[in-house]
């Protein structure tokens, strides 16, 4: 788990153009995750495509809580993707991908530019998320 840590760590004191917030987002969603009973986190870099928080739950029959994706462009955004079936998208802000999320459809939010507004919206759906992992 240190090791999870250092390397989300190492990643954010690399990144340093932040015009549109994106990292701010990133960090403000997994510090929410990370305050969450029972969450756990996996880290997948692949430099020069993206850079994959994955937010796990032993609870959970799945293997995934959500999922926040730091996609390598100019500048950098965010897709934030839970399966299709632990949330709901009242205001329908998110984009449903078949078969998107580990071969099961998801439901997915892109954060070209991190509002205020679109990451309370955001952090409403992991909040979401969460209780639905907790509860197995």
């Amino acid at each position: 788990m240190q090791q999870v840590h250092e390397a989300i760590e190492a990643f954010l004191m690399a990144w340093q153009d932040d015009s549109d917030a994106a990292k701010q987002g990133f960090v403000r969603m997994k510090n929410l995750l990370a305050a969450q009973a029972g969450v756990h986190f996996e880290f997948h870099p692949r430099p020069g495509l993206t850079y994959s928080l994955r937010a796990t739950h032993p609870h959970h029959s799945r293997s995934l809580v959500a999922m926040i994706d730091v996609i390598e462009d100019q500048p950098r955004w965010l897709s934030v993707c839970f399966f299709g079936d632990m949330i709901g998208d009242p205001e329908e802000r998110g984009a449903f991908v078949p078969g998107g999320l580990l071969g099961e459809d998801a439901l997915c939010f892109d954060l070209e530019t991190c509002t205020e507004e679109e990451l309370v919206y955001v952090e409403a759906r992991i909040m979401e998320a969460c209780q639905a992992a907790a509860k197995g």
